[in-house]
């Protein structure tokens, strides 16, 4: 099913049949999160998205190099290649070594992405380790006549580069835009064109993370780390280039131009980009103090929760919104994830003691081509979710006894909802309340076994009232052939 599947391309702005240049190897290259602060939910929509990209293509049989770097030199205060580098800043407030700010918020950050059941990629690597490759690539753009040193920085021109090629292919920006909205700025007087960006940077006398290169002792651009590292690591040219649609400029623009300078071509076939997060219909950010982290999403400790919510919810949450769509946090959207999260996954636990019938009422067979179309159709993650549940009705159809499956669709219905739910989308059961649950089970157990009993005795009465009383708990008992079962009324 494999040679079914869709992308859309944000470089040609339409879906393409996926056909990697190497099959069955795919290389795969996403922008990682800068490590200077707590991650928030766009960190996890990013990684969250590409983590099902990766799970599935592997799930189709694709060996998968998925690269994911680590950001942690070079991202300057701005995209005007001026500024302090902000994993320096970070350490000169704290009084810290820069690599401490690295290793204590990478630290946070992977926390965060084990919790989340994100898949470590294949490679991770940092900016810092590969400044030799960064160097040998501004080299060759200089060596083609398509960057300038000025004061010990180096830039890229633009301008020559637009004469031969297309700036803001990917974008859809075109130069008349970029000479039109940017302007001069304080310190750009070293540059040509204020649209010139960085491929080295001089340090000035106080900048902490600095490096020896034929031009000064400075650090690397930050559109260079992402060139070099997946060229080192993937070649001249791989598979997906991903991240999120605020990296597609001038970050991934400028990418295109390094490679297609100092290699010959653009460094991938497809692109992918992840939309944006909104809170309450608001762009995300600390000054409209509606900026979350995921620590504060899991321990409820923010104004704007009414509660905390688990991992898994998160995770749900995002996956319930197609990529490419703007998705829009509010605590209601949260609580409807969770309340689905829960019944999906009490499904799965019923599909597992689920009693064979003598027929079959429900295909089978068409719900699991359902879901792999929906994934074939550009990961949709959305309309995967949505044919999931119509499984979770008749898990629970079958269950009540007002239908039937034979032994083999249940066995198939159990591999479905295992490769889908558990491989290719990441959820699991959650852990955190795992000893509450087990003493509510216990508690479940007892209450069914004394009415079980009454029942027996023809005591309608007790047997009624334990019903009726655990019912105003939202609790509903279900009676079976087989004996009773319960579960929380949503």
């Amino acid at each position: 099913m494999g040679n079914k599947i869709f992308i859309y391309n944000t470089l040609s702005r339409k879906k393409e049949k996926f056909e990697p240049i190497n099959a069955p190897f795919v290389g795969m290259y996403v922008c990682g999160p800068t490590v200077y602060g707590d991650g928030h939910l766009g960190h996890a929509r990013s990684a969250i998205v590409f983590d099902l990209i990766f799970r599935y293509l592997q799930h189709l049989g694709y060996k998968v190099r998925y690269i994911r770097n680590i950001t942690d030199v070079g991202h300057l205060e701005s995209d005007a290649d001026e500024g302090e580098d902000k994993i320096a800043k970070k350490a000169r407030l704290e009084q810290l070594e820069p690599m401490e700010v690295v290793q204590y918020y990478s630290n946070r950050y992977h926390e965060n992405m084990d919790q989340l059941n994100v898949k470590k990629p294949s490679i991770e690597p940092r900016a810092s380790a590969h400044i030799i490759e960064q160097i040998e690539m501004v080299k060759k753009i200089i060596e083609e006549g398509y960057a300038y040193e000025s004061n010990g920085s180096v830039y890229f021109d633009v301008e020559k580069y637009d004469q031969s090629y297309a700036y803001g292919k990917l974008s859809g920006r075109v130069m008349e835009d970029l000479i039109s909205n940017t302007r001069e700025l304080d310190g750009q007087s070293e540059k040509r064109n204020s649209y010139d960006f960085a491929l080295w940077k001089k340090a000035m006398p106080e900048h902490i993370m600095r490096w020896p290169s034929p031009w000064s002792d400075g650090f690397p651009g930050w559109h260079m780390e992402c060139s070099a590292m997946g060229c080192k690591y993937l070649g001249e040219q791989f598979d997906i280039h991903g991240g999120g649609m605020d990296l597609l400029f001038p970050h991934h623009e400028s990418e295109i131009a390094q490679s297609n300078i100092a290699n010959g071509n653009d460094p991938a076939k497809y692109w992918v980009h992840n939309n944006m997060i909104t809170i309450n219909g608001q762009k995300m950010g600390k000054s409209l103090n509606n900026f979350i982290t995921l620590n504060e999403f899991f321990s409820g400790k923010h104004e704007s929760l009414e509660k905390a919510f688990s991992p898994m919810t998160i995770r749900f949450f995002i996956l319930q919104a197609h990529y490419r769509s703007t998705l829009d946090f509010s605590n209601e959207a949260l609580v409807a994830a969770e309340k689905g999260l829960t019944k999906l996954m009490k499904a799965n636990e019923t599909l597992q003691g689920l009693k064979a019938g003598a027929k079959s009422d429900f295909n089978v067979e068409e719900l699991k081509l359902k879901c792999y179309e929906a994934l074939n159709d550009d990961f949709n993650s959305p309309i995967l979710i949505a044919h999931l549940f119509e499984g979770v009705k008749w898990i629970n159809s079958v269950n009540d006894g007002k239908a039937q499956l034979i032994q083999s669709d249940i066995d198939l219905l159990k591999t479905l909802f295992s490769d889908f739910i558990i491989d290719i989308l990441g959820l699991k059961a959650e852990e955190s309340n795992s000893d509450n649950n087990e003493l509510v089970d216990g508690l479940m157990n007892s209450f069914l076994a004394i009415r079980q009993e009454a029942k027996q005795n023809k005591d309608w009465a007790t047997a009624d009232k334990i019903r009726d009383e655990l019912g105003k708990l939202n609790i509903v008992i279900k009676d079976t052939k087989d004996g009773a079962s319960w579960e929380i009324k949503e």
